[in-house]
């Protein structure tokens, strides 16, 4: 990621929170492959771990899963197997079924946020009316995750299971809950602060058998990151006359998306003066 320092973000909870707040990845892999290309992406909603929360360094560790026919998934999994491969011939021992590993290839994964958009020279009121000397450009926030990767594909393996099992229930927990805003009970009793909230749908909720046989037809991801780069290109690098023009020129366009794009402008340029 091209990170000039007036955009760049170091604040680790910062990016653990852009993570969660748009969780859809896009995982990006380069694996020599007989099946299928040497770079490839898919995306992915991830939930990220964190051991401890008030932790100002913790980077923590993503959870995810898709489908074991994705190109990408076989990959993948040929890269781990020719690992296991090639370490039973340095060590001359017998070869035994490729079984859950880490990639020997780092992975990245990428999270953007919706909220971006196209900055017209326009709203430079301070540069443009003088000079001129202004062009278009886009302004959007996003992280980069980069580690090592664990893919859970042998469905013989008690380990597979249990990361399956756990993933899928806590991504849908958190979907429904975080996302959706489902808090009502699992009972059927009404939320207190909200008695027409439904209850979030759970794995539980599908018939057993039937959650077996998509377990089988995925395979689980697991990346600890070591290290995370994040970027919020927010027209920090003009002056206040121009951000400020920046701010009033996509509150005056009357969408949601704009008016947060001018709220973060607003935020990061007084991040900016502050110098946090």
């Amino acid at each position: 990621m091209y990170l000039p320092s007036v955009h760049a973000e170091e604040h680790i909870p910062t990016l653990r929170q852009l993570i969660r707040d748009f969780p859809l990845g896009v995982l990006t892999t380069a694996i020599p492959s007989t099946t299928g290309p040497f770079i490839q992406s898919s995306h992915i909603p991830f939930l990220l771990d964190i051991g401890d929360e008030s932790s100002e360094t913790e980077m923590g560790t993503l959870r995810g899963h898709m489908a074991r026919v994705n190109p990408q998934s076989k990959a993948m999994i040929e890269g781990v197997s020719q690992k296991q491969k090639q370490n039973v011939n340095n060590n001359g021992s017998e070869a035994a079924a490729p079984s859950n590993d880490f990639l020997t290839e780092e992975v990245l994964v990428l999270f953007t946020s919706p909220v971006q958009h196209y900055v017209t020279p326009k709203f430079y009121t301070e540069t443009k009316p003088t000079t001129g000397k202004v062009v278009p450009t886009w302004n959007y926030a996003a992280v980069q995750a980069y580690g090592r990767a664990k893919i859970y594909f042998d469905t013989r393996s008690e380990e597979t299971g249990a990361f399956l099992s756990q993933q899928i229930a806590d991504l849908s927990q958190y979907a429904e809950t975080s996302i959706m805003g489902y808090t009502g009970s699992s009972s059927g009793a009404a939320d207190p602060a909200n008695p027409a909230n439904p209850a979030p749908w759970q794995v539980s909720d599908s018939p057993e058998k039937y959650i077996g046989l998509l377990k089988k037809a995925i395979i689980g991801i697991e990346i600890e990151i070591d290290r995370l780069e994040g970027k919020f290109k927010m027209s920090q690098e003009m002056g206040a006359g121009d951000r400020a023009g920046v701010a009033e020129g996509f509150r005056g366009l009357g969408t949601e998306t704009a008016a947060a794009v001018a709220e973060l402008v607003k935020q990061r340029g007084d991040m900016k003066k502050g110098s946090r």
